[in-house]
């Protein structure tokens, strides 16, 4: 019997780790102990481990990674007993091997013998193991959830996006009954259902997919218990593939709330008239991810955000956007800034959200106190001392009351050499004292003294 220790990261995460989940019904198959641990654990890695895995996700996670892998290196007897697997390990693989030693599998665990030679279990099909998330006191926000596949892969190869790598064959159709039904055998049912698939609505079998939804126990107004039943396409779905059958397919399930990308101004009519049809089939409820920071504008942001809240009323939807930073896949923080950008707009974008808890309200009236009633106000907004931005009405009448009358008073070279002070989002007494202009003087000493406080 081997000792198997599985580790996530201690970066948080609302999503059981579903790779580890597997891992651990492989080992228990063949009879071996496993344990799970969250983050860096004395008493687990002061023990002897016959194998080590840990999990990653984002490259951005590097630092938090590097050092989980590190912590639990004299926890076996050979370092390549720790085993890496995930997205940063599939993206920055050949740099995890080079900086620790260990070793590193990409992609995904779909063929037999990749972790013990002639064994022929395929592990990326076993039912995960839920009673591992009882181990440690963290808790997953769905973990009351199927978490599972209908399809693998995505037609397209977006640049911004890490699935063609982790998963470059587009599969139409995985057995999701049996999926879900091992998992009622072992752990009993679970209320919602969340899957994981990157481009479902490309899938030939879409319609067959959607049947087996409903035949799980997942149509419109579902309960279990007296509880309501959601289904969820957490990835989101590409409106470049969302007719009208397929809509009236989803709108047969608990679907709640159906997700929406808008990833550039250029979709715009598309994405408007998928949520009109969504309107013409009942779904009010709906989510939305902003992507920025890309090849977009502040302004290509600010007005895919506004067409939101726009559409909300005049439809009577509700479309929650979350707007998303673009990282490059091989970043290893998330300090990059786009082309048309730079750090203090960043900055204060980040500032509003944590404001508004990461996202974007429905309501127009709380977007534009949030965001603005223009794109001129945006600019206004996301520029303010961060104290400004996330305590708005704490300071409304003071600070940033006397921070707003000079930036509009800003003429216009005054305005340009502003910015570029402030564009790093970095301000000090040295960029203060070799000012000459006093309303600058004036718009940058809020800066110090926030940064003071």
């Amino acid at each position: 019997m081997r000792r198997i220790l599985l580790v996530e990261p201690s970066y948080k995460n609302k999503f059981p780790p579903l790779g580890l989940m597997k891992l651990s019904t492989y080992h228990k198959l063949k009879g071996d102990y496993v344990y799970f641990a969250k983050g860096l654990n004395q008493n687990v890695r002061n023990q002897k481990w016959d194998r080590i895995y840990i999990s990653t996700l984002f490259t951005f996670y590097w630092n938090t990674t590097l050092k989980t892998i590190n912590y639990y290196i004299n926890s076996v007897k050979s370092r390549e007993q720790i085993v890496v697997g995930g997205v940063m390990a599939t993206l920055l693989g050949d740099e995890i091997e080079r900086e620790t030693g260990v070793h590193v599998i990409r992609g995904l665990l779909d063929k037999p013998g990749i972790l013990d030679k002639g064994d022929k279990l395929r592990i990326d099909k076993l039912i995960p193991d839920y009673h591992i998330l009882n181990e440690i006191e963290y808790e997953y926000d769905l973990k009351d959830s199927y978490l599972s596949y209908a399809t693998r892969g995505c037609t397209k190869a977006c640049d911004f996006c890490a699935v063609n790598i982790i998963e470059p064959k587009f599969v139409h159709y995985l057995p999701l009954k049996k999926q879900i039904k091992g998992i009622d055998e072992i752990y009993g049912p679970k209320r919602n259902l969340i899957l994981m698939d990157n481009n479902v609505l490309a899938s030939n079998d879409f319609e067959q997919i959607i049947k087996d939804i409903l035949d799980l126990g997942f149509q419109r107004g579902a309960k279990l218990g007296n509880k309501k039943r959601i289904v969820d396409f957490n990835q989101g779905t590409d409106a470049c593939f969302l007719t009208r059958k397929k809509m009236a397919l989803m709108a047969k399930t608990a679907i709640h709330p159906l997700r929406i990308a808008f990833d550039h101004m250029s979709m715009k009519e598309l994405y408007v008239s998928r949520i009109k049809m969504a309107r013409d089939h009942d779904l009010l409820n709906l989510s939305n991810y902003v992507l920025y920071n890309y090849l977009d504008t502040p302004n290509d942001f600010y007005q895919r955000l506004k067409i939101n809240v726009i559409l909300n009323k005049q439809l009577g939807t509700k479309i929650y956007s979350f707007p998303m930073k673009y990282i490059p896949l091989n970043a290893k923080d998330r300090l990059y800034v786009g082309k048309h950008w730079n750090r203090k707009i960043l900055r204060g974008i980040q500032c509003v959200l944590v404001a508004t808890r990461g996202m974007v309200s429905p309501r127009i009236e709380f977007f534009k106190a949030a965001f603005g009633s223009s794109f001129k106000e945006f600019i206004e907004i996301v520029y303010m001392p961060e104290e400004y931005i996330i305590h708005r009405r704490k300071h409304e009448a003071n600070g940033a009351f006397d921070w707003k009358k000079n930036f509009v008073g800003l003429k216009s070279n005054e305005r340009t050499q502003f910015i570029k002070l402030i564009s790093t989002n970095s301000v000090n007494e040295n960029d203060y004292r070799r000012i000459s202009s006093i309303r600058i003087k004036r718009l940058l000493s809020h800066y110090i003294e926030s940064n003071n406080n």
